[in-house]
């Protein structure tokens, strides 16, 4: 039973990577841009999950909420100062601005709750699901935060097909132009989408801090980039493409921990992105795009 036991955790750990990746890919497709501060945005709702209930005593529920409506605003603000002006800019100016608001948010990170590590509260344990007579014990957190990657990605693929919004977020992924001809506010929709990330992103910080519970201002770096290359992995652009990716990361870091080496995680699991980009550079879900000139 190791192996299954091992398998699932790593679909646990792999959810999580898919709901953080589900930002990165959202943005992408719709404004054809890397949104490399994502991953910090993550430790902003850590942080404010955290102060939510270990000092002012609010419920799971309230502190996940707050930490969700503030990620959404931060998300928003960022948008409109940092990445609104350089709509026509090159792809390095926003490269660059990216990192500079990455920067920007861990300073301040630093600045308001100190360089000392916080530890989150365990607020997700509630025991464990014994199946086959005791021999596999798989623990509710896990199922947790596999139920609430497939809620969130079933909620958005219904959004994104059948909403009017979500409809708008299609024709500016396709054609930006076309969709202003069409009457479609390009940049309201570009909001949005750096809206429902940034609150994603928020979910996904309790998610990880549940598993992974020391908070710092850094905190969010390796778990963004990670949750990037599941995206690039899947398909970037492509929000199914964001869930297998991540799921497969997961498994991967997971299985290599235990059975390899945990040394050799982080350089099998980016080597296995560089394979796949060799024989697949669309990624596993991604579409060929032919560009007129």
């Amino acid at each position: 039973m190791g192996i299954l036991t091992n398998l699932i955790n790593g679909i646990r750990l792999g959810s999580i990577y898919a709901i953080i990746a589900l930002g990165y890919t959202m943005v992408y497709g719709i404004a054809k841009m890397l949104n490399f501060a994502h991953g910090d945005v993550i430790m902003i709702g850590a942080y404010v999950a955290f102060f939510a209930l270990y000092r002012y005593g609010m419920s799971l529920f309230v502190s996940v909420l707050l930490a969700v409506l503030l990620c959404t605003v931060l998300g928003i603000i960022i948008e409109r100062l940092a990445y609104k002006p350089l709509r026509s800019a090159t792809s390095l100016a926003v490269l660059i601005t990216a990192i500079g608001v990455s920067y920007f948010l861990q300073n301040a990170a630093l600045l308001m709750w100190g360089s000392t590590s916080k530890m989150f509260p365990s607020v997700l344990n509630y025991g464990f699901l014994e199946l086959f007579d005791g021999q596999l014990k798989i623990s509710y957190q896990v199922l947790i935060s596999i139920a609430v990657c497939l809620v969130i990605m079933v909620a958005l693929t219904l959004f994104v097909k059948y909403t009017n919004l979500g409809k708008a977020m299609r024709a500016c992924s396709e054609d930006k132009d076309a969709a202003r001809l069409m009457g479609i506010n390009v940049d309201n929709v570009i909001s949005i989408t750096f809206a429902i990330g940034s609150g994603l992103a928020a979910i996904a910080s309790v998610l990880l801090c549940a598993t992974y519970p020391t908070i710092t201002p850094t905190m969010g770096s390796m778990p963004g980039i990670k949750a990037f290359t599941a995206a690039v992995l899947g398909g970037i652009g492509s929000i199914p493409g964001a869930f297998l990716g991540g799921l497969i990361l997961g498994v991967i870091e997971t299985i290599t921990k235990v059975y390899i080496s945990s040394e050799l995680t982080d350089a099998i699991v980016f080597g296995v992105l560089i394979v796949v980009l060799l024989l697949k550079p669309t990624g596993l879900l991604g579409k060929a795009m032919n560009e007129k000139v």
